[in-house]
């Protein structure tokens, strides 16, 4: 029977040893953040994934959605589960408690979104997208319409979505086409279609707010001529309750390989009422604080499910009785040992183990420098956190992503032919990852936008953010033998970085699709830096505590450390040397011979 248990020990680690939790408690409205309330709300977080959403997901995955008529409903038990998740405050745990939510950091609530994707994806996608409507709205809203949806945005009352795609335009947004003109009460009226719209109907919320990308009639051409919209589902009334029905309609929703339990909608506006969003034509800017939120959530997807697939593949592999030990028998009192003693299945567990901890390290991570970035009271070390979080946050959407479905496919892999089957339930979770490396700005765009925005901002500033303290630590720990096996992978992948960032510098200058070729490989290099870093790091913290009550647990880390080391960071070998091949083989073939 498939069970989930959150990896509280594992976050606590991550909270309060890898990173200095009194950083947080020192910023402005985190001073009730103690180790023990932080303590307290993951193990409610806990309790509410593990008994409350994760016994939904397989029957939300096998019931999925329904329409009917411009109506969506969720599956069997989903509306129970959000009562209790909106009566819990959970979707205002990280909202100002200006708005009536609780203040608490955001790293605290990226630790509960892992949960959440870990347990439910399907049920996390409505929460997470309420998160980002109420982040862009709180920073680019004008004050009327602040005090009106953020309070209840916060309380998960209502929901949010957000309206980019349309048939015709997926990554190119300059292509919109959907219009916003005035109407005679000084708003706007939208008309158009937007295609895959993550909740955009549903039973759970007594509204939907759907922040809308839209050209208004005097727009420029492209990008620059978008606009964002507000658009309600129900029009607030005058006590600001939902009242008339808006010109916003589900059309249909899309019948998908996975998070069959979260709508995904066509919408169509027909003369919708709306209300500008920040300045005109100035939308994009507003949307990508949206945007890039969304690009953390699907990272943490992919965090999530690995985690679940890890766990699942662990159970299996204990109790599947499968041969013998090719090293000799190691349970005489059983017909065959289990499956667990043969190295290729250590193998999978181990490059499970090293992936989850590792992603969870680095999400803890930037979070916290998304903290350090919205409350510091220095303006340089809030730009200096900002610097960082540009930089990683494509880092995260495509290696946790990427990750997320190989820890998925290992974990069908671990149970063999019983995986692939649907009795054992694992094999959904490779169904629902397979969607975090499309959306959101597919992998390859996200590849892209690391190489040719976030490499060259301002004179490589945002590089330096993430070179100098790798380069720091190196220097500060390579003088200590016990740390070798760490610090010296570490500093040959690095050099290996900082050498590939200077061929994909000078090149793509030359011709950019030199740059444009080596994306994937250098984002996928860079990721496989920063996880070795990390763990670097958690090798140091586990070899202090060999000897303290939990020892296990810390050699553990060493252990996986050293595997991470030996067995994974290789791969920025091949990866260089693919980069610095160039990009003849890719670019010269002939078009006619695809």
């Amino acid at each position: 029977m498939a069970s989930y248990t959150a990896p509280l020990r594992d976050m606590r680690f991550i909270y309060n040893e890898l990173f200095d939790s009194s950083e947080i408690t020192a910023l402005p409205g985190c001073e009730d953040a103690t180790p023990d309330l932080v303590d307290a709300v993951l193990e409610e977080a806990a309790k509410l994934c593990q008994n409350e959403l994760f016994p939904l997901n397989r029957t939300g995955d096998e019931e999925g959605c329904q329409w009917d008529n411009g109506e969506v409903t969720t599956p069997a038990g989903f509306k129970e589960a959000y009562a209790k998740y909106i009566e819990g405050g959970w979707n205002g745990l990280a909202c100002s408690p200006d708005h009536g939510g609780q203040g608490m950091p955001g790293t605290l609530n990226v630790l509960v979104e892992e949960m959440m994707c870990s347990s439910n994806m399907a049920f996390g996608m409505y929460a997470g997208l309420t998160r980002g409507a109420y982040r862009a709205l709180n920073t680019f809203g004008c004050n009327k319409l602040k005090a009106l949806y953020l309070p209840r945005l916060a309380s998960g009352e209502w929901s949010g979505t957000m309206c980019l795609t349309e048939p015709q335009c997926g990554t190119d947004l300059g292509l919109i086409r959907t219009q916003a003109e005035h109407d005679d009460d000084g708003n706007y009226a939208l008309r158009g279609t937007k295609i895959f719209i993550s909740a955009g109907e549903h039973d759970l919320s007594s509204n939907i707010i759907h922040l809308v990308l839209a050209r208004l009639p005097d727009a420029p051409a492209g990008i620059k001529g978008i606009s964002l919209f507000l658009v309600p589902k129900f029009l607030p009334d005058e006590n600001g309750e939902p009242g008339q029905r808006n010109t916003v309609t589900c059309a249909s929703i899309e019948n998908k390989m996975g998070i069959k339990a979260s709508a995904t909608c066509v919408m169509n506006f027909d003369d919708a009422k709306g209300w500008l969003v920040g300045e005109p034509h100035k939308g994009m800017r507003a949307m990508f604080t949206m945007m890039n939120d969304a690009r953390l959530g699907v990272g943490m997807q992919g965090l999530g499910l690995a985690e679940i697939a890890r766990q699942s593949a662990v159970e299996y592999a204990r109790e599947r009785l499968q041969g013998r030990s090719i090293s000799g028998t190691q349970h005489e009192d059983k017909p065959a040992d289990p499956i667990i003693v043969h190295p290729d299945v250590r193998r999978m567990l181990l490059t499970m183990r090293a992936f989850t901890e590792g992603a969870r390290a680095m999400a803890a991570w930037i979070a916290r420098h998304i903290d350090l970035r919205d409350r510091a009271t220095d303006a340089d070390a809030r730009q200096a956190s900002d610097d960082l979080v540009q930089l990683l946050t494509p880092i995260v959407k495509v290696y946790f992503s990427d990750g997320g479905f190989e820890i998925a496919n290992l974990c069908i892999q671990v149970y063999g032919g019983h995986g692939y089957i649907r009795d054992t339930g694992v094999e959904q979770y490779a169904r629902d990852a397979r969607i975090a490396q499309i959306y959101e700005g597919a992998n390859g765009i996200q590849a892209l936008d690391l190489v040719g925005r976030k490499l060259p901002a301002h004179m490589g500033r945002y590089l330096r953010r993430f070179f100098h303290p790798v380069q720091a630590w190196i220097d500060d720990n390579t003088t200590q033998p016990e740390l070798h096996p760490f610090v010296l992978p570490l500093a040959k992948a690095f050099g290996r970085l900082q050498i590939a960032t200077g061929q994909i510098a000078q090149s793509g200058l030359k011709n950019p699709d030199e740059a444009g070729a080596a994306s994937t490989d250098y984002l996928k290099l860079f990721g496989l830096v920063a996880f070795a870093y990390l763990w670097a790091r958690m090798a140091k913290i586990g070899l202090d505590h060999q000897t303290d009550d939990e020892a296990d647990f810390y050699a553990a880390k060493v252990a996986t450390a050293k595997y991470f080391m030996d067995k994974i960071l290789p791969q920025t070998g091949a990866l260089f040397s693919s980069i610095m091949a160039g990009s003849g083989s890719i670019i010269d073939f002939p078009e006619a011979s695809f």
